[in-house]
């Protein structure tokens, strides 16, 4: 075999090969394939599910950016005040692939760190591979008891 034929099939294989593990690290689609099979996902809780939780305000999310996660949601404080509008509440598994989000507090993000997708306070995606927004959950405050709802 001549040098030149070698490197032409050597580097027909390693095409071959890096096409591979690029499908296999991102799920191998460009739309949202839905959440890995794998890990401890939890599917977000549906629309109409009633009370998913409570959270007391006196010794629960005292500052800004302060998070709970519960039930397949994330809870977060964007806000100094003690109102509904000083909360957000989003499923916590990225819609790309169910990994699990987290906010960050200087951007005002939500990111997922498996693939970098972004996501507004809202749950609108900002930057993908996601596609599909984050599911949001009705935040209600009673005296000093938040409840996250469906």
């Amino acid at each position: 075999m001549e040098r030149q034929e070698f490197l032409s099939k050597l580097g027909i294989g390693l095409m071959a090969v890096c096409a591979g593990c690029s499908l296999v690290a991102c799920g191998g689609k460009s739309s949202n394939p839905g959440p890995s099979t794998g890990g401890s996902y939890t599917p977000p809780p549906s629309k109409g599910s009633g009370n998913l939780f409570t959270a007391d305000l006196n010794t629960q999310l005292v500052n800004v950016g302060d998070s709970v996660t519960q039930q397949g949601v994330i809870l977060v404080r964007i806000n100094s005040g003690n109102t509904a509008n000083d909360f957000t509440a989003v499923q916590v598994a990225c819609t790309h692939q169910g990994n699990s989000i987290g906010y960050n507090n200087g951007q005002g993000i939500f990111i997922c760190p498996a693939h970098g997708s972004e996501f507004s306070k809202t749950g609108a995606v900002l930057q993908g591979p996601a596609t599909l927004p984050l599911q949001r959950y009705t935040v209600t405050i009673s005296g000093s008891t938040l409840t996250v709802s469906a």
